[in-house]
């Protein structure tokens, strides 16, 4: 272990505000060793790992950090004397109004205070503190001690630390932890912004797209020519139903649609490029073997959720949620396309129109999903398709040949 025994120079130098009141090995593998390390996990992991090698007594730490994700308010990283990686929890909106929360050191912590310090060693079973205590005495742990980890714009994260060795850290194990608070900050911050970005680019513009972003296509007019089957969906007469509901009442029914249509989309490997209010436009890219098949499963899983919903809303009394899909397969262009600082990274070319001209047609025909034949063939499911002749295309100069699901496959299209 390195030497943690000079208090009198330390004090010094934390007195004097003088970081680091003494430099080693760990904090210098903080600061110059994890420039090549992605994940805040496993850089947590090993700084653990170094820690109990130098001999100070941490057998339990944690982080605990806010997320900017659409379902999770945040997530908590958790390592054990013994653990090669690190158990990774997720915790839903709504949990801090929890009392497991409101009463939790983590709590003391997200409300202000810059530590939390509690001796758990000999705790009574019947003692009156938290159940966090309890149940870390109960596993052998003697001490516990949380910090704030301050990220900029007053963002504030949670490390803990727990001790198993009788009377748990010494002063200058307290000492030591706390020289490498602004080292962590630093490295838990920049990942942690690498993770905010990738999530938020994945929420709003889809996996594959976020992907291509982060890899540096950001270039007006940078993109490739990839074959897609593409499915473009639009909810029929929701401009009504918008203007007679609440608007809570109009949200929940939109999501609840969109949860529908798009759960088994992503579930079976397509990509959803953009909602256009009511609508949506999505892909499956062709270099998997399985896209018009992915694609179709997808339609139909849809229905039957909503089939679902639409049971479910005549049982509230709400409208029956009615709807058309259409779908085309060929080559589109994928990449960037916008103003010179306002970009959309999405897809354009004929197969796109011919995938949203079918869609209009499902209103004029009253079939709730129509296919080209182009992506029958493709699929080679005609015969699980009904024919329903040639039709005529707003823009295109011959008329194409149209398939539908059996009737009894599908949801009336409105």
């Amino acid at each position: 272990m390195e030497p943690l025994n000079d208090n009198t120079a330390r004090a010094a130098a934390a007195e004097d505000g003088v970081w680091p009141a003494q430099r080693h090995s760990i904090l210098d593998w903080l600061i110059t060793d994890t420039r090549n390390e992605r994940f805040i996990d496993n850089i947590f992991v090993e700084m653990c790992r170094r820690l109990s090698e130098a001999g100070v007594p941490v057998a339990r730490a944690t982080l605990h950090f806010r997320t900017h994700h659409p379902q999770w308010l945040g997530a908590r990283i958790l390592w054990r004397t013994g653990l090669t990686e690190a158990k990774i929890t997720t915790f839903g909106y709504g949990v801090e109004t929890t009392p497991q929360f409101q009463n939790s050191p983590v709590n003391v912590i997200y409300s202000g205070s810059e530590e939390v310090r509690q001796r758990l060693e000999g705790l009574p079973k019947d003692a009156e503190v938290n159940s966090l205590y309890l149940e870390l005495s109960e596993d052998g742990l003697t001490d516990y001690v949380a910090w704030p980890i301050h990220h900029t714009f007053g963002k504030r994260h949670v490390v803990t630390f727990s001790s198993d060795r009788p009377g748990g850290f010494a002063e200058k194990d307290i000492a030591f932890l706390r020289d490498l608070l602004p080292a962590l900050t630093l490295v838990s911050e920049i990942r942690l912004k690498n993770v905010m970005a990738r999530t938020l680019l994945q929420t709003y513009v889809g996996p594959h797209a976020s992907e291509q972003i982060l890899a540096g296509a950001t270039t007006r007019g940078s993109g490739v020519t990839v074959g897609a089957a593409i499915m473009i969906c639009d909810l029929r007469d929701f401009t009504s139903i918008s203007d007679l509901w609440p608007r809570d009442d109009v949200i929940e029914l939109l999501n609840a649609y969109f949860d529908a249509i798009c759960d088994p989309i992503q579930r079976h490997g397509g990509e959803i490029l953009k909602f256009m209010g009511d609508g949506l436009l999505a892909i499956f890219p062709l270099s998997k073997p399985t896209a018009c098949a992915d694609l179709l499963q997808s339609i139909r899983e849809g229905q039957a959720a909503m089939a679902a919903l639409n049971a479910q809303n005549a049982g509230k009394g709400r409208p029956v949620l009615n709807y058309g899909v259409g779908v085309h397969v060929g080559d589109v262009m994928y990449g960037n396309i916008g103003s010179s600082k306002r970009l959309d990274f999405t897809v354009i070319g004929p197969a796109v129109n011919v995938a949203s001209r079918l869609e209009t047609l499902t209103k004029d025909i009253k079939r709730p999903v129509l296919l080209s034949k182009a992506f029958t063939e493709m699929a080679k499911c005609e015969s699980e398709l009904e024919s329903l002749g040639s039709f005529p295309l707003r823009g295109l100069g011959e008329p194409v040949d149209i398939f539908a699901l059996p009737a009894e496959d599908a949801t009336q299209a409105g």
